[in-house]
Order: structure tokens, then sequence, then C-alpha cells
């Protein structure tokens, strides 16, 4: 007669195991992802190449004389711009937001 509970207990159910499918795709997202890096050396320069998930984020060069330099894709359009520095950071593209 009374089936409130009874719909309840299954949206509550439903709404539980959406969440722990979810939970392997958020494990992922943290701040902790380790790129892949490709290095090639070339006549008089070293070239290593960052990737996230195979897609490649930054470049960094280093000659054999002069300062090393990135090339950096910071919005994953595929347009590279020239960093100066050390360091460069790993991307957090968002492909999609609920």
């Amino acid at each position: 007669m009374n089936a409130y509970p009874r719909i309840l207990a299954v949206t509550l159910l439903a709404l539980g195991l959406g969440l722990a499918s979810t939970a392997p795709a958020l494990a992922q997202s943290s701040t902790d992802i380790t790129p892949d890096i490709t290095i090639r050396q070339e006549q008089d320069r070293t070239i290593r190449e960052y990737r996230v998930n195979g897609q490649l984020y930054a470049i960094e060069i280093r000659p054999s004389q002069g300062p090393g330099y990135f090339l950096v894709d910071h919005d994953g359009d595929g347009n590279f711009v020239r960093q100066e520095g050390d360091r460069v950071a790993v991307p957090h593209w968002v492909l999609i937001r609920w």
C-alpha cells in the first residue's frame, strides 16, 4: 500500500551506485598527475616532450649553449607559447562539467 519507502530506498540505492561508479574518475583527477616525458637529442639541443593522457602540453628545449625554455599549451588548443624558466605546471583542463 505505502510505496513511498520502497521508492525512496530504490532512489538512494541508485544514487549510491552512481556515485560509486564515478569514484575512480574522481581519484584520477587528483593534483598528483605524473606526465609522460619523451627525450630526444638533436644536433645542438635536447628536447623533452611532456604529455598527459597522450596529449602534448609542453616542450622543453635545452640548447647546448644558452638558457633553456618551454613551449607551453596553456588551454589545450594546440597553440604553444614560449615560457622562460626551469619548471612548468601540469595542466588541468576541464573536459566536462556536471
